[in-house]
């Protein structure tokens, strides 16, 4: 699913037109970037939960030529997901 089809499916399941559930859907994705970008994490209940890592500066090596490089530090968006939609992926059939 890309998010073309989660907009028309977002439409499909509410009855808004495609215009209004395009911008519900920016919407959810614009306010979890602003909390993510302002440190905050984002707790859907039955969902998982949004955060930011920190990932340390590392050494790592160009694949083409086998060079040290640095790698440095940068933060990180994460996905934890929550039991009842672990449990939903998991459920056979």
């Amino acid at each position: 699913m890309n998010k073309n089809d989660l907009i028309s499916t977002v439409a499909d399941d509410t009855g808004l037109s495609k215009v209004e559930a395009t911008r519900a859907v920016d919407s959810v994705f614009s306010s979890v970037k602003k909390s993510l970008t302002g440190g905050e994490e984002v707790r859907l209940v039955g969902f998982g939960t949004f955060s930011v890592v920190q990932r340390k500066a590392s050494e790592g090596r160009n694949p083409r030529t086998g060079e040290k490089i640095q790698i440095p530090a940068s933060k990180q968006p994460k996905f934890k997901a929550g039991k009842a939609l672990k449990e939903a992926v998991n459920r056979p059939g």
